[in-house]
């Protein structure tokens, strides 16, 4: 990329601080990481000689992956995860889609006070206690569908989205209704097909939410046997608990280091797999709903 004529040459020193800032930052983002998959291939005996870490194995042991995936508690909880991932991000990806279309198109009866009261929504977020009660009132306790419906729809997703589809020219718009196209085909055939960068990183976001979400099901489901992937981590990791038997409640017992963080490194693998899918739409996707022309 070509400097602007106005922009004088950096000077050495500066690009060797830059350097060696994006050093730093590299290292302090990709040795956690490192730490946790090195310690979860490393022999027991290796991590507890170390004091429950290693930073090179000094062989290859697969034991804590099949020991966490041996009672199927692990597995599981990722299926529950997976499940819940997929069905929450394409019903938060759709309701996003249709609110975000009515609410960017000009001269629709209330747009602007409903807008308002969604950004208040963002501003002043529904509480604990309330979203208990409500969904307890409609009958969604000890069930999947309220780890979806309270966060169906995120504000700041739809304020992305809003934007892109205003910034689409409007001419695109009054030449499909000329055709004789109505609001269906337009969003179908002119708005998603011009929108393809914002709706893959719109549903990323949604799929890691859903995916690293864990209070909910805490709050929501009473039967820790049917908790998703992220609970069962939580209790591994802050509460010591064997995988095995974290699900029991009242499970104290302590799990290896090893077990830990192959349970991390297993529960952080699907959003490294997804991200290269989506990475090249994010820059585009995000500026889109960001910048007005």
């Amino acid at each position: 990329m070509s400097r602007p004529v106005w922009q004088e040459k950096p000077r050495p020193i500066t690009l060797a601080g830059k350097g060696i800032g994006l050093v730093v930052t590299v290292l302090l983002i990709v040795l956690p990481f490192w730490v946790v998959i090195a310690t979860s291939l490393s022999p027991d005996a290796q991590v507890i000689r170390n004091g429950g870490w290693s930073i090179w194995p000094e062989r290859l042991s697969l034991d804590a992956y099949r020991f966490i995936f041996a009672s199927g508690v692990v597995g599981h909880a990722m299926a529950i995860s997976a499940l819940v991932t997929v069905i929450g991000a394409l019903a938060s990806l759709a309701a996003t889609v249709l609110l975000a279309y009515a609410l960017a198109r000009p001269g629709v009866f209330g747009g602007k006070p409903i807008m308002l009261g969604i950004l208040v929504t963002f501003l002043f977020p529904a509480q604990m206690i309330p979203s208990f009660l409500v969904v307890d009132a409609l009958g969604l306790r000890n069930n999947y569908a309220a780890l979806i419906a309270p966060v169906l729809i995120s504000t700041f997703n739809l304020v992305i989205m809003r934007g892109s589809f205003q910034g689409l020219p409007a001419e695109l718009y009054e030449s499909a209704r000329l055709d004789g196209a109505g609001d269906w085909r337009v969003l179908w055939n002119v708005t998603l097909p011009l929108s393809k960068a914002v709706i893959a990183v719109v549903g990323f976001y949604y799929a890691v939410g859903y995916w690293n979400r864990f209070f909910n099901a805490m709050l929501y489901l009473d039967d820790q046997n049917s908790w998703p992937l992220q609970p069962l981590l939580r209790q591994i990791v802050l509460l010591g608990a064997n995988p095995d038997t974290s699900m029991a409640a009242g499970a104290a017992e302590l799990a290896p280091q090893t077990t830990t963080m192959a349970t991390v490194a297993v529960a952080v693998f699907p959003i490294l797999v997804a991200f290269p899918l989506v990475q090249r739409f994010f820059a585009k996707g995000v500026l889109t709903g960001a910048i007005k022309s």
